[in-house]
């Protein structure tokens, strides 16, 4: 007669449900992590954001704890579902420093004003995926929400909208990440 494990045993093996999410959510934890470590622009995708993601936009951004604010403002506005299925996107997104320099009073105003708020979070959003090497090579973007954003390339980096990119290229299965020091005002 065979013997099952105890659920305590170390030795077991593993046949949870959440498995395939939780390997899901850590290799966007890993893209992320590679990809935000340091203060300047990425050159490129590391080898770990080369790799097929499997984690969307939203995903990718929750598993990195620094877009609690972003995260906040996409599920107030109702774009969450748009940036979890929806795509490809390119999304240039402000990191919870870069919310915390918007004036005092302006974030909860604009939680409770959902349209407002949609417009701003769209203009952050581009149709499309554009890796910093595009980026090197185009002027000017259009936003989901119908603006322009201007692309400057300089001898330290490319500015989306006069906002540096802090990093560049986090890839999600929806689209590519670039995250910014500033929140971007249409």
């Amino acid at each position: 007669m065979s013997r099952c494990p105890a659920p305590h045993d170390p030795s077991a093996p593993r046949t949870s449900r959440r498995r395939p999410l939780t390997l899901v959510l850590l290799g966007g934890l890993v893209v992320l992590a590679a990809a935000c470590g340091g203060d300047t622009e990425a050159p490129g995708p590391t080898p770990a954001a080369a790799a097929a993601p499997q984690a969307s936009i939203v995903e990718v951004a929750r598993v990195a704890g620094q877009f609690s604010a972003l995260l906040r403002a996409v599920e107030a506005a109702g774009l969450t579902e748009t940036l979890h299925d929806g795509g490809p996107f390119t999304v240039f997104a402000p990191t919870d420093g870069a919310f915390s320099n918007l004036p005092d009073g302006a974030m909860e105003s604009l939680l409770e004003d959902p349209e407002t708020l949609a417009g701003i979070l769209l203009h952050h959003v581009v149709p499309g995926v554009h890796t910093l090497a595009e980026l090197r090579n185009i002027t000017e973007l259009e936003t989901a929400g119908g603006g322009t954003l201007t692309v400057t390339s300089t001898p330290q980096g490319i500015l989306i909208g006069g906002a540096s990119i802090l990093t560049a290229d986090v890839r999600a299965s929806n689209g590519i990440v670039h995250v910014l020091t500033q929140v971007l005002l249409p």
